[in-house]
């Protein structure tokens, strides 16, 4: 269904240049990428009272751009697989399958790698949870979670914003190792997490004429094919406008998540800044303004395309969640999120966080 090393190739081929750096200057960033790793461990430890030393057995990658796109196609592949394995039985008996197979397959192997390839130069880190191992990572890389550090990303983005080199590499390492430390310290989240993608993707309409139609009536959607005055969709993108109503309430949920766990990171990277990043006020308002100002209009487009708006979004509304909630309650009632999935902020407490502390702190015993 998906030719996944025609993905990478073409990423690889598409893909933006880095910065230019020397190999010296390289191998020093890696090495101060990793020492700002450690370090980051105990300062978000301190601060979230989250976990303990022996929690943080996961692998830690510093990795190039092509390095990012492979780790996260075997993601995919792994996530995926069950959907991919349900449309191949459904297609199974279909005359030409094999040929439809694999042109298919071609097709989405391009399309995956023009998506990476515009993500690639574009991701600083990311805690991979799902990946399995894979040969194309070096040695200790295991299944089970991974904290991915992108070296030239980071460097173009201290570069750009003209800040101390140092101060933003243990900056973003705070936000990434809040991630790790996240998934470490709270056992059951990476498979409640799990569970909600793969309903997702369970109620994913696997009849590939039906899917389709679906794309091309949200791409005439958004390019404002429809009736001038008739109420329509150009206010969402793409991924959502596809969806099935199960699976927007699903997304529902999944957007809440997601929404905590960046606000949260966010938090703790702001929080933590001012003890051990000197020019953090200087950090944060410059990659602020980053993130509000335009970009071209293709990239406003793909973004806009693939939901990238939402996700930045998300950034600010779980902070705002989150520090209204440790205002409220301190660090250790806002722990209380952590307790199981029931305890977890609904989309419309993400917006009201006084919901939240109602339900979970002020309900009266039964």
């Amino acid at each position: 269904m998906i030719d996944w090393n025609l993905a990478v190739a073409t990423a690889t081929r598409l893909m933006r240049p880095g910065p230019d750096v020397s190999r010296d200057e390289a191998r020093a960033v890696v090495a101060e990428l990793r020492r700002h790793a450690k370090a980051s461990e105990e300062h978000v430890r301190g601060f979230t009272r989250l976990g303990t030393e022996e929690t943080h057995d996961t692998p830690l990658l510093v990795v190039d751009r092509p390095g990012w796109v492979r780790a996260n196609v075997a993601g995919f592949r792994e996530l995926l697989k069950p959907l991919l394995e349900k449309m191949q039985e459904r297609r199974g008996s279909s005359p030409g399958n094999a040929v439809l197979g694999a042109v298919g397959g071609k097709v989405t192997g391009v399309e995956l790698g023009v998506l990476l390839s515009f993500l690639a130069s574009r991701v600083l880190g990311q805690y991979e949870t799902f990946a399995p191992p894979s040969r194309d990572l070096p040695a200790g890389a295991g299944g089970g979670g991974r904290l991915l550090l992108v070296a030239p990303n980071i460097v173009h983005v201290e570069r750009e914003l003209d800040v101390e080199p140092h101060d933003f590499r243990l900056w973003v390492t705070l936000h990434e190792e809040t991630h790790r430390t996240q998934f470490t310290a709270v056992p059951w989240l990476r498979d409640h997490l799990e569970g909600e993608i793969q309903s997702f993707l369970g109620e994913t309409d696997v009849d590939p004429m039906t899917l389709l139609e679906r794309v091309r009536e949200a791409a005439q959607s958004l390019a404002g094919g429809r009736p001038e005055g008739e109420e329509g969709d150009e206010g969402r993108s793409l991924v959502e406008i596809v969806q099935t109503p199960a699976q927007r309430e699903i997304l529902g949920r999944l957007t809440a998540v997601m929404s905590l766990l960046e606000g949260h990171a966010d938090f703790v990277m702001d929080g933590v800044g001012p003890q051990v990043v000197p020019s953090v006020a200087e950090i944060r308002e410059k990659f602020q303004q980053r993130r509000a100002k335009g970009a071209s209009r293709l990239d406003m487009a793909l973004r806009k395309l693939l939901g990238l708006d939402a996700k930045l979004r998300q950034y600010r509304d779980g902070e705002r969640f989150v520090r209204a909630v440790v205002e409220e309650v301190g660090m250790d009632g806002f722990n209380r999120v952590w307790t199981s999935p029931n305890t977890l902020p609904t989309k419309a407490e993400i917006a009201k966080p006084a919901d939240w502390i109602t339900r979970v702190h002020r309900k009266p015993e039964a």
